[in-house]
């Protein structure tokens, strides 16, 4: 049986190893960006894999165990967050993969760090709150990690490596904020008429729309500090960025 004391202390060590995954895998990109510049299709291509292979595994899944008709569960499917933003970084990754890369519709200034942000919200909003009230098993804890896990790093290390950074300012944060509170207001008018919540925090049936009102609210705040977090980051590391690897280069040469 596994405490609450237990379960903080894997939660930790889970964060600790995702952070050396991150710093390595960043380290390990550099060093690939140096020496073939074309290497991020094929990284592209890769992440585009793992992240369809999980959206659509985890659509068998629930087709297979579901509770509702076809048409029902392909809707209650995409009201799900986290299916909706994987599908996004899937679809981006795919185009950064196959298309010109400048003339793709997904391209423009700041796409990557919006589309960064909301995967980062999945996977914190799951840490801190969904991972406690839900325990799959499995072939749906593999897709449920790469949904929820993996899939964020790997979106975020790819922004660390090829975002232009310097290119990020204040302007475009509300832009940002319309997907999430789009969604917010989608999902709280269909679950007034049907009576589907997809999450337990935005159950109006349950906690009353006062407390929901609330939960958006904080939610709202998280996507506008992350986004504001990712804007200051951009202006400091577009700063650092070509110093890091002027130093990654040096190292490379023969002496």
């Amino acid at each position: 049986m596994i405490t609450t004391t237990d379960r903080q202390r894997l939660d930790w060590g889970f964060l600790l190893l995702t952070g050396k995954a991150i710093y390595n895998l960043s380290a390990f990109l550099i060093q690939v960006e140096l020496n073939n510049f074309k290497m991020k299709k094929n990284i592209a291509l890769v992440f585009a894999i793992i992240t369809w292979f999980a959206v659509i595994a985890q659509c068998y899944l629930m087709m297979e165990n579901r509770i509702a008709s076809v048409p029902e569960t392909i809707i209650r499917f995409f009201s799900f967050f986290t299916i909706l933003t994987n599908t996004l970084v899937a679809i981006y990754f795919t185009l950064q993969a196959l298309g010109s890369g400048k003339k793709i519709w997904i391209n423009k200034t700041g796409d990557l760090t919006a589309i960064t942000i909301y995967i980062l919200v999945v996977g914190l909003v799951y840490q801190l709150i969904l991972r406690q009230i839900w325990e799959p098993t499995g072939m749906q804890k593999i897709v449920d990690e790469l949904l929820h896990s993996i899939n964020p790093i790997l979106v975020l290390v790819y922004w660390v490596m090829y975002e232009n950074k310097k290119s990020l300012s204040w302007p475009l944060i509300p832009k940002w904020l319309i997907y999430p509170l789009v969604y917010l207001v989608f999902i709280l008018i269909r679950g007034g008429i049907s009576g589907f919540y997809p999450y337990p925090f935005v159950n109006v049936m349950e906690l009353g729309l006062q407390q929901v009102s609330i939960n958006a609210f904080f939610l709202m705040l998280l996507f506008l500090g992350l986004s504001a977090v990712f804007v200051a980051l951009g202006k400091i590391i577009g700063k650092t960025t070509p110093q890091i690897k002027s130093w990654a280069k040096d190292r490379q040469d023969p002496i």
